[in-house]
């Protein structure tokens, strides 16, 4: 099993990107890609070939399932795990969970301090093997 690296996350809130930021690169030694829309996250995902994708699901111009939607149809990424993290109700998320592939959901607001070791969790419990 390879370990957890890179992160492409997309969000559209500059102070929750920072937080992240440091969560991830910081905290957990991460190498992040941050963008703050779906659509400029598809055109330059193929240059950093995320391990894992992080995903806003409540932002404009598009939903992060829809970005999740748009990766699925590249053949590079359609088996790359997903992540939303999301302010939305717990129904909400579990309806997102159910419409798309993502491994999980993360609350907002998320622990800074423990960001970096819970997508870690998440990336060795459900992604060992996967290649």
């Amino acid at each position: 099993m390879t370990d957890l690296k890179r992160v492409l996350h997309v969000e559209d809130d500059e102070d929750i990107q920072e937080i992240t930021r440091l969560a991830l690169e910081v905290v957990g030694g991460m190498e992040l890609a941050q963008f703050f829309d779906g659509p400029k996250a598809l055109e330059s995902i193929e240059g950093f070939k995320p391990d894992l994708i992080l995903l806003d699901q409540m932002m404009p111009i598009m939903t992060g399932e829809e970005v999740l939607q748009h990766l699925r149809q590249m053949p590079a990424f359609q088996k790359t795990p997903a992540v939303f993290m999301t302010a939305q109700s717990a129904a909400a998320s579990e309806i997102l969970l159910q419409n798309t592939d993502a491994l999980e959901i993360i609350p907002k607001p998320f622990n800074p301090m423990t960001l970096a070791a819970q997508l870690t969790k998440i990336w060795e419990s459900r992604c060992s093997g996967a290649e």
